[in-house]
């Protein structure tokens, strides 16, 4: 059964070619037992690709609650009883001293994020302001997540410097209408293609431990790849009460060790950021979800959790020998025209998989 490990290995390191479905399939069928073996593999492919930087990012609420979606995983859908706090857009001073407060933490990058389905006219204007006011007194790149985009949104984000769109996936298309139904997988979709057509990164993954068997995570895995994007956040859920999966049972730590190294064998050449839940599902283990393939975070707390402190993780990364990204300059990491931060070498390009219903 390790021959699979080595056939991926000399696919992805040798032939320097993606993985077809039946070699990443061969390689989740082991058993956990070898989830050490999986791990190394999963490093290697991480180092060969983007080397031993992780990249660091914050966010800020910026519009809590009241959203008018379904999602089933989310404190901030208005159809649920919680306890979450729900304010309008938080003013440019707020904004900018959480901006600031991710400077001081070593990040590159501060993601603004909204609870919509979609911005408003007022809204995106307002974000807009925030993105300029927080590039000019912090130099940091700037990401957005504002739910569902229309086309002339999205250029006038790109056209503002937004450099990375963050719109997840959630989910694979199976697993996804049971997760929401106030829009489709289609309609996600849609929104990540409109930000690469603006010239925006893309910043796209999603939550595990939804219920999805090992199968469908690949699944998404592949979905995901599709798209190409710059960056997948990997949340593993952290059920909040309250929300339709608030009795959820989480996954064990070795599931999302599992989860985090095959994400990196299809995805050898994206930022893999551990995200919300990384706390609650692999508690000690947060070093392994690193040495798994994952080479981003999120540092501080996350939209409705808490997480540790920026130092816990620094500390972290000190111990594992793995160096904070940060910004431009020599080395594997390429560097944009206009000389800004940018994404990790990339792989040869996969054949293109169409994302449509089957």
């Amino acid at each position: 059964m390790l021959d699979a490990l080595t056939h991926a290995e000399n696919a992805l390191l040798g032939e320097r070619r993606p993985l077809t479905r039946a070699e990443v399939d061969a390689v989740a069928a082991l058993s956990l037992d070898h989830l050490p073996d999986l791990i190394a593999l999963a490093h290697r492919v991480r180092l060969a690709y983007c080397g031993p930087e992780v990249e660091l990012e914050s966010l800020i609420n910026a519009k809590s609650g009241a959203c008018p979606e379904d999602c089933a995983f989310c404190s901030q859908s208005a159809r649920y009883a919680t306890e979450v706090d729900v304010y309008p857009f938080l003013d440019l001073d707020e904004v900018l001293e959480a901006a600031r407060a991710t400077r001081a933490a070593g990040a590159t990058q501060f993601c603004i994020v909204v609870a919509v389905r979609g911005p408003e006219e007022r809204l995106l204007n307002r974000v807009i302001d925030a993105v300029k006011v927080v590039q000019d007194e912090t130099g940091l790149e700037v990401a957005c997540s504002l739910g569902l985009l229309r086309p002339e949104q999205a250029q006038r984000l790109a056209e503002a410097g937004v450099k990375r769109y963050n719109h997840n996936l959630e989910a694979c298309r199976e697993v996804f209408p049971r997760i929401c139904t106030t829009h489709s997988y289609d309609d996600r979709v849609a929104t990540a293609r409109l930000a690469i057509d603006a010239g925006m990164e893309l910043c796209c993954g999603g939550i595990l431990g939804m219920g999805e068997t090992l199968a469908q995570r690949i699944d998404f895995a592949f979905e995901l790849a599709a798209l190409e994007p710059c960056e997948v956040p990997i949340n593993l859920l952290d059920p909040r009460p309250g929300t339709p999966l608030e009795d959820q049972t989480v996954l064990s730590p070795r599931e999302a060790l599992q989860a985090i190294a095959l994400f990196r064998l299809v995805l050898p050449g994206a930022w893999l950021r551990l995200a919300g839940g990384r706390e609650r599902v692999l508690g000690e283990l947060q070093a392994m979800g690193l040495l798994a393939g994952a080479n981003a975070l999120i540092v501080g707390n996350y939209l409705t959790t808490t997480g540790r402190s920026p130092e816990e993780d620094h500390a972290l990364l000190d111990a594992l020998g793995m160096p904070v990204a940060d910004g431009p300059g020599e080395g594997r990491f390429l560097v944009d025209a206009d000389g800004a931060h940018a994404r990790p070498a990339q792989p040869p390009r996969r054949p293109t998989i169409p994302v449509t219903s089957t």
